[in-house]
């Protein structure tokens, strides 16, 4: 049988795996670079797949992708400089096999049900550059007509957005405030000071609270989160799960823990292949 190629594809890096089922046999990364514009990203994304598949034959190509997106066509990603791409045209053409492509949450949704948590009701948000939702229904990726899920973008106060209220580029832009330069929230975590803490303490409590809104929705047997803001600390998950149970008019306590997938994106990218 021949081997696939799954890739998460992020505002940050591109991750592309070789694989045989749900076994990774080669690993590139390499960076997005998406303030150098539409071209440069796209490159960065085809040499990371042809870096990856070297001289091995494939049967085809699943990517985890920011969205808004429907049919293969990258609509207007906050954190990409792509605007009514259509990726997964551009792929087939280039690499002459069958790609599949869908939102990078969903796909890190469809790793949890079937290799991790494995529950019948949850979602997932998956905490990088912004943030993205994927709802497991009944054991079923939920769609809607195409675009449910963007969890990242409920509103809240003032009319923005949870991402721009919790994500990681919130915890860079207000670490570039304070401490003139954009730090992670790994970086913020390491300094252990106040400021630092108040920062992604921050993000915690808008994170905890928009969580809390969608236990209210969708009554889940879990929430799994993923993504970079794990390197926050003990002490911002704690902070979230407060909030969560605070906003949450739900008679039980559900269940928010991080989630214990290496490579999510990629393995639920890999499950696209097998529709």
């Amino acid at each position: 049988m021949s081997n696939i190629i799954a890739v998460d594809f992020g505002g940050t890096s591109v991750r592309a795996a070789l694989m045989e089922g749900k076994r990774i046999l080669r690993l590139v990364k390499k960076d997005t670079l998406a303030k150098k514009g539409s071209k440069v990203v796209i490159k960065q994304l085809t040499d990371a797949i042809t870096e990856v598949k070297g001289s091995d034959k494939i049967k085809g190509i699943g990517i985890g992708s920011p969205g808004p997106l429907l049919n293969g066509v990258i609509k207007n990603p906050p954190n990409l400089p792509l605007k009514n791409f259509n990726l997964r045209k551009y792929l087939k053409n280039r690499f002459k096999v069958r790609v599949e492509i869908e939102n990078d949450a969903k796909c890190a949704a469809l790793a949890e049900l079937h290799y991790g948590v494995k529950k019948k009701n949850f979602f997932v948000l998956t905490l990088g550059t912004g943030i993205g939702g994927g709802v497991i229904i009944d054991s079923k990726l939920y769609v809607g007509e195409g675009y449910a899920g963007e969890l990242g973008h409920m509103i809240l106060e003032g009319g923005k957005d949870l991402e721009f209220w919790a994500s990681g580029s919130r915890i860079t832009n207000e670490a570039e405030k304070i401490f003139g330069k954009r730090l992670l929230a790994s970086d913020l975590k390491k300094l252990n000071n106040k400021k630092a803490d108040k920062i992604l303490h921050e993000a915690a409590f808008n994170l905890g609270k928009g969580i809390g809104s969608l236990i209210n929705i969708f009554d889940p047997e879990i929430v799994v989160l993923n993504g970079g803001l794990k390197a926050a600390g003990k002490e911002y998950i704690k902070i979230v799960r407060r909030e969560a149970q605070k906003y949450c008019m739900l008679p039980k306590k559900v269940k928010i823990e991080w989630s214990k997938l290496e490579h999510a994106g990629i393995l639920g990218a890999a499950l696209l292949l097998k529709k």
